[in-house]
């Protein structure tokens, strides 16, 4: 397993003193109850309080300020304090936000992702190992009673599709202004978008090129999403859709054309391995030799900082738990591995691309 130079120490060099090393293990073992006392201080506003105070704040005057009791202040405060998001002044007994605490408060990525996990994902959780065993999101039924989550997405309630999208879209918009100039490089006037979603990547292609016509595959739900999405946007007549389920084996793409760019963000890394080279393979059918295949991913290796992989990896049992139950973060050698297997070869690879994404351009073999 090859890593980039940064992260090659971090998994194979014990990096940590023995007391460093305890105190992570029980950061472990109290996982679940540093996260929820995290998310809490955040959404009674304590720790905006905390930033926005210039001297600090005391457990009373954060207690009439959050409209909570002294005695829960306390328990937060002291919890806040031993996890390392808020400070005190020994003198004064005031408290005031830490460094740690600044980045949970105002880091974006980070708010997404405890919006995720805590909307869409914490209940689901109890049910991994079940998952692990049986390769079936077995927490999903937390959710709805669906084969994967995907089918369920048009149905969840408000705010977990809020938080399902918010951390969907936080990753591959921050990439689209990159992916734009890559794909757009070789003026391509068709465009097949498999796994397009609500339409937004769909959006600025037709923005950014006047001349492509894009072709959207998704399950049919998603199709009926989209179509709502790019009402009354610039471009939207030279956007269609189809509604399918690749995860059929016969389900075929639209073979009435041959399309130029061929372009999947955040949509392998949904299937298992098996099912990736199949999907692959059907897409090779849409293809000729002059037409190029974009696969976008965040691919947990090629990531610049180890932080990023941590979140990738940790993502990859969402996948497992909730999602579907087969697939995850992928690792750039599986990645390459599937994609020649498929009949394709790789032209080029563009490396930390928004938020952490490569992109892998392919052209049939």
């Amino acid at each position: 397993m090859n890593l980039f130079p940064d992260l090659k120490n971090k998994y194979t060099k014990e990096t940590m003193n023995a007391r460093e090393a305890q105190r992570l293990a029980e950061f472990i073992a109290f996982g679940p109850v540093i996260f929820q006392t995290a998310r809490i201080m955040l959404d009674r506003g304590i720790m905006g309080m905390l930033r926005d105070s210039n001297n600090g704040l005391t457990i009373t005057e954060i207690a009439e300020k959050a409209n909570l009791s002294i005695y829960a202040v306390k328990c937060l405060l002291e919890a806040s304090l031993c996890i390392g998001i808020v400070l005190v002044d020994p003198e004064t007994d005031r408290f005031r936000i830490s460094k740690t605490g600044w980045f949970l408060l105002n880091d974006p990525a980070v708010r997404v992702n405890i919006n995720f996990n805590h909307d869409v994902n914490y209940l689901g959780w109890f049910n991994l190992e079940e998952s692990l065993k049986e390769g079936k999101p077995a927490g999903l039924k937390t959710l709805g009673n669906w084969s994967t989550v995907y089918e369920g997405l048009s149905s969840l309630p408000k705010h977990i599709q809020d938080s399902w999208f918010g951390f969907d879209h936080f990753y591959s918009d921050n990439s689209f202004d990159q992916a734009l100039e890559i794909v757009f490089a070789n003026k391509p006037e068709t465009l097949l978008d498999v796994g397009g979603n609500t339409g937004r990547w769909a959006l600025r292609c037709v923005s950014h090129d006047k001349d492509v016509k894009v072709t959207i595959l998704d399950l049919p739900q998603q199709i009926g999403m989209m179509k709502d999405n790019i009402k009354g946007h610039e471009g939207e007549e030279r956007i269609d859709g189809l509604g399918v389920d690749l995860l059929d084996e016969t389900t075929e793409m639209p073979s009435d054309r041959k399309f130029e760019a061929v372009w999947m963000s955040q949509f392998l890394d949904c299937f298992s391995e098996d099912q990736i080279v199949s999907i692959l393979r059907r897409a090779a059918k849409v293809m000729d030799k002059d037409s190029r295949l974009y696969i976008m991913e965040t691919l947990w290796d090629r990531q610049r900082f180890e932080t990023a992989a941590m979140c990738l990896t940790l993502t990859s049992l969402y996948f497992t738990a909730i999602a579907n139950g087969n697939s995850k973060m992928y690792h750039s050698e599986d990645m390459e591995r599937l994609v020649r297997k498929a009949g394709f070869e790789i032209e080029t690879i563009h490396d930390h691309l928004g938020q952490g994404h490569s992109i892998m351009v392919c052209k049939l073999k």
